[in-house]
């Protein structure tokens, strides 16, 4: 059976550069939590560019929360 290589991401690389030695618990935690700060404020961006773009309001948001769009067959 052969094996498919894939290479590695531009960040995977760059992560394997920045940490080519062994971190210690504390710091190994605290890396863990800053990309998981990393990639929250990156998925509220995301959240937030309807709001921005379409002038969404909380009402507009309750309205969508109330409206069914699935049809009936």
């Amino acid at each position: 059976m052969s094996e498919i290589i894939q290479p590695l991401s531009n960040v995977q690389l760059e992560i394997l550069k920045a940490f080519s030695h062994n971190l210690d618990s504390n710091e190994l935690l605290e890396f863990k939590e800053l990309l998981g700060q990393y990639f929250a404020k990156r998925a509220i961006k995301s959240a937030n560019k309807p709001w921005t773009e379409k002038g969404w309001t909380d009402k507009t948001v309750e309205e969508l929360l109330n409206t069914k769009l699935r049809k009936k067959n």
